[in-house]
């Protein structure tokens, strides 16, 4: 026979033993639940507990506070401030009393509450400051040296307090005469350690003079205890005392204490000395600083690494004042020596002779690298004051292998203190912000995301320093130096998205919206836009969501193309407002309510309100119900009587809604809604005194919108025009290589405009490359709330007229871009329409074409609109020579007149800052003209926000003109 397996053996013992374990573990889980049983309370302790309901809250608290348990007497003196609100007089009568019995033999947590509920009497000021120090007063200083150090620092809490508001006769009869017993060697350590800090506080509240004869003599005497903690706690009260007696008595008296303190054979006592002079220094004249502080100063520095480093904490913490108030008394030996010494200091722990002994034991090492890591992050705090000891041009030399260690630290605290302080140190910087634009970057990629939460706190602000402040940055190239930002920004994101942290993962894009104005709008559309939009369709928390809403709307409020603008209008109403999921629909009214903030009613009533309107046929309640909160703010978006229309339609909708709702919530929303768009008061096209200021807004607004339309066709003909240059050129080429005459131009050819002709290579070659630049200024102008609203430049609408053609030339033709503060008093205009687009991709709700004059009233049968004849001039020969590469960041303006003489420069009253630009080129008289021919006048005005030119040159070009005019430019 063979034996039996071994494994079945052991499976059976294995079983046994398992049941006899479940047995055990019964038996210890009966033993936890007996203490559970035993710990309710017995119907006996259920009937002490027990409060008769008819007693007024007075008898409750006298009853509870003389019978009950200790949890219901510090109920009720919690209660106490309550109490003294409601009836002060009973309170102070009857349950004061019974409060002081029991707080002598209270425990530690009813003697706190204690100390928190007198403190919140006398700050909510419900009875005079006498009766609280007739009634209340006695108390807290009988419990000022309670054995437990937290009841007792709770008690002087409230002590010092009452200080600041108690009269003066009752703090020298009531605090300071007993002091004097309280602050002899004979008392407690305790005792006399409170009366150190009370005699801080007591300083501010006498003259000079009952200070000098009645506290600077226990001062003295504190400041010589023999017990250090003494020593130390009154060496901390020395700056409020000195406040107190002035600088006289602060040289003669209090600083020969704090020498004689710096010297004291205990660290903590030197310490606090130390403190205490740095922030004294302002108190001190320049003789005190240099002969008596300085060389105090350098001891401390030399004791720190040598022998005392429990100094260098707080050392490296105050240097940055410290540096700021010895500023001007230093030698350049000294100056180097400080600075030096702070480099040493940002760097320690880090480097290898600073490494650890072979006989420190694990806990030692662990010790000193948390001491070192609080020395390196307190440098990085005071990096700006450093800056400034060294002045920010020598930072390169100076500072920036500094700067750089610190943003490559390797203890996140360090990080996270230089990322707080980046943008203190790119304003100092100013011009030289460009030398550190890697360390931004290299912040931007840190791996822990509390340090990215730190430096987007003022990540707009530090972006735009760093596209407009550095000498190496041009505006027309925005960051053409730093290719690293946008994909450090997108990894920054995706990095928040991936963690649980979602209020970085909000704020991060809540300050997207800076980016409009550093970057250009295709790098936005491309790398950002297209985030937003997957942000919102997939992540799960709420906040998240809605902010990558608001960033998409401000996105698409800056965008510069039309196709990518209607795009992203046409994702947002088919994938959110008509998705399948009803939390897109939720998303996309919570996009709509962003758009009403954020553009023009215009623009709102054009792309969303009929999309918006439709969501009250919604199968959920919840979209239903949203849509009820939002209808207010849609009304508000109309206009009468141009949005009549819109306005019956909303009113069905509304109709429909209060018959056919069944949801019982919804409904009740819906007459809610309905009282409030009845309240409501519309909308005029025209001003109203009580919706001035929004309707001055919205006016803004679109002016705005439109002017984004019309830089778009500049762009579009910039482009032609630079393939009308390079065609224009490769013939003028062939031209001289066949060596053909030059034919004259014709008398009706267009002129240029400006400069002269494009035959000489060179000139052809500059006029080409400044356009160019000045194209590109154009292109990538940022246009930032804080600077102005682009409506300064733009009104709302253009006029345009033509005359009668003399000799083939139109006679005059004028282009107002002013705003609607300058109205030209030419009656035959025409009005842009109010449409954001002649033919819209989208199917839209517009207002209905603007205002148009009629062809005839104008002097040509065929009237363009503005888009058309933007940059066109009224013969169609000449408007090929202009060149919208002649624009500089601006918008043009086009003037005529009756002749040279009669030239009127246009005032703006609402642009401040203008640098114009006149190019004009005349068209001579011809004897076969009629008699009233007249120049044609073509003005180029560029229109800047940064300087103010007092005078305007102005080129003509003519055969047998060459001359330079000069006007006067007001600037209103």
């Amino acid at each position: 026979m063979h034996p039996p397996p071994p494994d079945a053996g052991v499976a059976m013992d294995f079983g046994q033993n398992s049941l006899f374990g479940y047995m055990e573990d019964l038996q210890e889980l009966t033993i936890i639940e007996r203490p559970v049983r035993r710990s309710l309370k017995t119907p006996e302790e259920i009937e002490r507990l027990t409060v008769d309901e008819d007693l007024s809250d007075i008898d409750r608290a006298v009853y509870l506070l003389s019978a009950g348990q200790d949890i219901q007497g510090a109920s009720v003196i919690a209660n106490l401030p309550f109490l003294m609100r409601q009836n002060p007089t009973e309170t102070l009568r009857r349950v004061l009393p019974k409060v002081r019995e029991v707080l002598h033999v209270a425990s530690v947590e009813m003697q706190i509450t204690a100390a928190v509920s007198f403190l919140t009497i006398l700050q909510e000021e419900s009875m005079s400051v006498h009766t609280f120090a007739h009634s209340f007063l006695q108390v807290i200083l009988l419990h000022l040296e309670h054995r437990d150090t937290g009841v007792s620092n709770a008690w002087l809490e409230t002590l010092l307090s009452a200080v600041e508001l108690l009269p003066k006769e009752t703090l020298r009869h009531e605090i300071l005469n007993p002091l004097v017993s309280k602050a002899q060697l004979s008392q407690t350590v305790q005792s006399r350690l409170v009366s150190c800090k009370i005699l801080g506080k007591l300083t501010n509240k006498f003259d000079a003079h009952s200070i000098k004869r009645e506290i600077l003599p226990l001062v003295k005497s504190l400041c010589q205890d023999v017990e250090y903690e003494v020593r130390s706690c009154m060496c901390r009260q020395l700056e409020n005392i000195a406040q107190g007696i002035g600088t006289e008595l602060t040289k003669n008296v209090v600083l020969p204490e704090l020498i004689e303190l710096s010297r004291d054979e205990s660290g903590s006592v030197r310490l606090a000395a130390f403190e205490t002079l740095v922030n004294m220094l302002d108190m001190f004249d320049t003789d005190d600083r240099s002969q008596t502080i300085l060389p105090l100063v350098k001891s401390f520095c030399e004791k720190s690494f040598k022998a005392d480093e429990s100094i260098l904490i707080s050392l490296s913490f105050h240097l940055g004042k410290l540096c700021h108030g010895l500023y001007g008394i230093f030698t350049p030996d000294q100056h180097l020596r400080f600075l030096e010494f702070y480099k040493k200091l940002c760097t320690l722990g880090l480097q290898q002779e600073n490494g650890h002994n072979e006989s420190q034991i694990p806990s030692q090492i662990v010790e000193q690298e948390k001491k070192y890591t609080s020395v390196r992050k307190n440098c990085a705090y005071n990096f700006p004051a450093m800056i400034v000891f060294v002045d920010p041009k020598n930072f390169h030399m100076e500072l920036y292998s500094t700067f750089f260690c610190l943003c490559h630290d390797p203890e996140v605290p360090v990080r996270y203190t230089i990322a707080i302080c980046f943008y203190e140190v790119s304003k100092l910087l100013n011009s030289g912000v460009h030398l550190i634009h890697k360390e931004l970057i290299t912040l931007l990629q840190d791996e822990s995301l509390e340090v990215l939460d730190a430096l987007i706190n003022h990540l707009p602000e530090i972006l735009e320093l760093m596209s407009t402040g550095g000498e190496n940055s041009v505006q027309e190239n925005k960051f053409s130096s730093l290719p690293d930002l946008i994909p450090a920004l997108t990894a920054a994101e995706q990095r928040a998205a991936a963690s649980l942290k979602w209020r970085t993962h909000e704020k991060l894009l809540q300050k997207y919206t800076c980016l409009p104005h550093i970057i250009s709008s295709d790098q936005i559309y491309y790398r950002f836009l297209q985030r937003m939009f997957t942000i919102m369709m997939t992540n799960n928390v709420l906040p998240v969501q809605r902010a990558a809403a608001r960033t998409l709307c401000i996105f698409l409020r800056y965008n510069r193309k039309q196709e990518q603008r209607h795009e992203v209008i046409q994702k947002l109403i088919e994938q959110l407002g008509q998705g399948k999921s009803y939390w897109n629909r939720l998303r996309f009214l919570d996009t709509c309510e962003f758009i009403i903030e954020i553009f023009s009613r215009s623009f709102f009533c054009k792309y969303f309100f009929l999309p918006v309107i439709e969501l009250t046929h919604d199968p959920v309640a919840n979209v239903r119900m949203k849509l009820c909160y939002l209808l207010p703010k849609v009304k508000s978006a109309l206009k009468i009587p141009a949005d009549m229309h819109l306005l019956q339609q909303l009113e069905m909708c509304v109709r429909k809604l209060l018959c056919q709702e069944k949801d019982k919530d919804v409904l009740a929303i819906v007459k809610k809604t309905v009282l409030e768009l009845d309240r409501m008061e519309m909308s005029m096209d025209m001003f109203q005194k009580k919706n001035y200021e929004n309707d001055l807004l919205d006016q803004e607004k679109e002016r705005e919108e439109l002017l984004f339309l019309e830089m778009e066709q500049l762009e579009k003909e910039k482009h032609q025009n630079d393939g009308r240059l390079t065609s224009d050129k490769s013939f003028e080429k062939k031209r001289r290589d066949s060596r053909t005459p030059t034919q004259s131009l014709s008398k009706n050819a267009a002129i240029s405009v400006p400069g002269p002709s494009s035959s000489t290579p060179s000139t052809s070659k500059e006029i080409k490359k400044s356009k160019l630049t000045r194209s590109q200024s154009f292109n990538n102008q940022a246009f930032h709330a804080k600077y102005g609203t682009l409506d300064k430049c733009v009104s709302k609408s253009s006029t345009l007229a033509h005359s009668s053609s003399v000799s083939g030339l139109v006679r005059t033709a004028m282009l107002s871009l002013t705003d609607d503060s300058f109205r030209t008093r030419n009656t035959s205009s025409v009005s842009v329409p109010a449409n954001f687009s002649p033919n819209p991709v989208l199917p839209s709700t517009s207002r209905g074409p603007g205002n148009t004059a009629d062809p005839k009233s104008s002097g040509s049968k065929d009237a363009q609109p503005r888009k058309a004849t933007f940059f066109q001039m009224a013969a169609g020969n000449t408007a090929d020579s202009f060149s919208t590469q002649d624009l500089d960041s601006s918008y043009p303006v086009l003037l005529s007149c009756d002749g040279i003489h009669g030239l009127a420069i246009p005032q703006f009253p609402r642009l401040r800052e203008c640098t114009p630009a006149l190019a004009v080129a005349f068209q001579p008289h011809t004897p076969s003209s009629d008699s009233l021919s007249l120049p044609l006048l073509r003005t180029l005005c560029t229109l800047r926000y940064k300087t103010c030119s007092g005078a305007v040159p102005l080129r003509c070009a003519h055969s047998n003109i060459t001359s330079v005019l000069e006007a006067d430019w007001v600037c209103h």
